[in-house]
């Protein structure tokens, strides 16, 4: 097959770029950064130079492929997160219809089932909503959870306060995923031609916070260390105080509420759609080395 892979390196496309020419796929991966060239074609596939923005660079990258992987590259500085994100859908959209391409895979996010109230998720549910609308396509959205890598940005809260806090936390539950299980996933959807599924969920592991606390103390030689919940006031100053712009946070914020309230994974099975590999504890070994590398630095 010859498959279309947005997302340039990242966490997902990258390993998912992997799969797919170990298994003998004809890969592009669509990256803005020149500098990327060499990279990708050191695995095997061919780079296509260009942003997700211009609709019709899409259209002549997509025109003559068989599938095409679709992402949402982040970007905190836009002054509108959910238009950034209908914009970026609008012109996948455009792009699938005037090439043909008739197999896609759009990486949205757990939540997207609900139109508002989930932060940068709404943006998810807006995309989903334009791709559905497009005739004439195998189309499937691919719903992962809350990404491993996120409790990353916790090491220097645990450095500083000596516990983990947002407005979500203790008996709150979180549906984890590894990138690596999500980019499994996308691959599997990608080469099955069979396949009939408009949407699949995609989790590694299913704990609360206080048990994420536990398993991410216990790695770092923090036994005690707990997942409070602070009030939203404190964590949207936090947030905006560390740089990240207003409309940014104010999303993070809402997401985090979501996932309080427990409406991001509601009517969702969760124990169905885990088929990840990487378990928690899989994770905590890798984040106990930043932590105790960033300690060293």
């Amino acid at each position: 097959m010859k498959i279309i892979v947005t997302g340039s390196l990242g966490n997902i496309s990258k390993p998912l770029t992997q799969t797919l020419v170990k298994q003998g796929h004809s890969v592009t991966v669509i990256s803005s950064s020149p500098e990327k060239q060499q990279a990708i074609r050191d695995l095997g596939a061919q780079a296509a130079i260009g942003s997700v923005e211009d609709t019709a660079f899409l259209s002549k990258t997509f025109t003559g492929a068989d599938a095409v992987y679709c992402m949402n590259p982040p970007r905190f500085s836009v002054a509108d997160q959910i238009s950034y994100y209908q914009h970026i859908g609008s012109c996948y959209a455009e792009a699938i219809a005037q090439s043909g391409i008739k197999r896609v895979i759009y990486l949205s996010s757990y939540g997207a089932h609900l139109p508002s109230g989930t932060g940068f998720i709404s943006g998810s549910y807006k995309t989903e909503q334009l791709l559905n609308s497009i005739a004439n396509i195998h189309l499937t959205h691919v719903r992962p959870g809350y990404f491993y890598y996120n409790l990353f940005n916790l090491v220097g809260m645990i450095k500083t306060a000596g516990f983990i806090g947002n407005v979500y936390g203790g008996e709150d539950k979180l549906a984890l995923v590894s990138p690596t299980d999500i980019a499994a996933a996308v691959a599997e959807e990608i080469t099955d031609v069979k396949s009939t599924k408009k949407v699949r969920y995609v989790f590694s592991d299913y704990r609360t916070c206080n048990e994420v606390a536990a398993v991410l103390g216990k790695a770092i030689n923090l036994p005690e260390l707990k997942w409070l919940v602070l009030p939203k006031e404190q964590v949207l100053q936090s947030l905006v105080a560390r740089g990240m712009p207003l409309n940014a946070a104010e999303n993070l914020v809402e997401l985090g509420l979501a996932i309080h309230s427990g409406i991001m994974l509601e009517g969702t099975a969760v124990p169905e759609h885990i088929s990840g590999k990487v378990s928690l504890e899989d994770f905590a070994t890798t984040f106990a080395k930043v932590f105790n590398q960033e300690e060293k630095s």
